[in-house]
């Protein structure tokens, strides 16, 4: 089977937003720009994660949403703020073809269980936010990895199987934003312990770790941000496009690109082909 290549972006707001180990949100872009060009790029799917949603008890994406599912016809995921299924609803009613659920689904095991039978387990993605712990051991957060919940992460993924998730996010906050590299032993755990398919994020910074992910473990697609998001962002910027919360001066200044490989989807994809990873050229 083709992994697939998801193009990530963070929202607050009305920007698209890039941070590390999930925290220090810098403005990159506004989302829908980012969104048409990695879809005319060859993106498999997009994911869009409102990523203080649960911070300020608001669920804010449908009209992006909405704008954006004019236009582009691959499957779109949209988490963050989803609290009961009226939200999920009225997401799937914006364009979204799947939701994410991470901080209800740990307040509620049973939404998901509901979700699942209601809207069916194919639309219903479960995200993981997982730290690794002094012992080795890996733990579950919620908002963003900012509350611990004490569930073991291997666990709580096979639970989520069960409970009717169709999908799970697997990301390694202490990896996420480096560009040091997967967590691979964190995602070999998820991947193996569950029989669904397993999305991995958190980490990419070069070409090479798309490879060593995908070669020595078992998930089936791959969440990317900034890779994509910082060759994206040198493209064109246009300051006066920016609302009141957009503070542009890291994206104005040009710093910070730098551990990040220069690439594209369609160089991911042409690499992953010559490296015996099947993908959809």
């Amino acid at each position: 089977m083709n992994k697939r290549i998801i193009a990530r972006l963070d929202i607050k707001g009305d920007n698209l937003v890039k941070g590390i180990h999930l925290e220090g949100l810098r403005v990159l872009g506004k989302p829908e720009d980012y969104a048409r060009y990695y879809y005319e790029s060859g993106a498999d799917e997009l994911m869009f994660m409102d990523v203080v949603a649960s911070l300020y008890n608001r669920n804010s994406l449908q009209d992006i949403i909405s704008r954006v599912a004019r236009e582009i016809f691959i499957p779109l995921t949209v988490g963050g703020g989803l609290r009961n299924i009226d939200d999920i609803r009225m997401a799937l009613r914006s364009g979204a073809d799947k939701v994410s659920l991470n901080t209800a689904a740990v307040a509620n095991k049973h939404f998901v269980s509901e979700a699942s039978r209601i809207f069916g387990s194919s639309n219903i993605v479960a995200c993981i936010e997982a730290i690794k712990q002094p012992d080795g051991s890996y733990l579950a957060y919620t908002d963003n990895a900012r509350e611990h919940t004490g569930l073991e992460v291997v666990k709580w993924a096979r639970e989520l199987q069960e409970l009717g998730a169709g999908e799970i996010i697997i990301t390694s906050v202490d990896n996420e934003g480096t560009g040091q590299g997967y967590d691979l032993e964190l995602i070999r755990q998820v991947s193996a312990a569950v029989s669904i398919p397993v999305i991995a994020h958190g980490g990419a910074g070069k070409l090479e770790h798309l490879k060593d992910l995908f070669n020595d473990t078992n998930v089936d697609a791959v969440a990317v941000a900034s890779m994509l998001h910082y060759n994206r962002s040198q493209m064109d910027i246009n300051p006066s496009a920016f609302n009141k919360e957009g503070n542009i001066a890291f994206l104005m200044s040009g710093t910070g690109f730098s551990k990040f490989d220069t690439t594209s989807i369609p160089a991911m994809k042409e690499y992953l082909s010559s490296e015996g990873v099947h993908c959809r050229i």
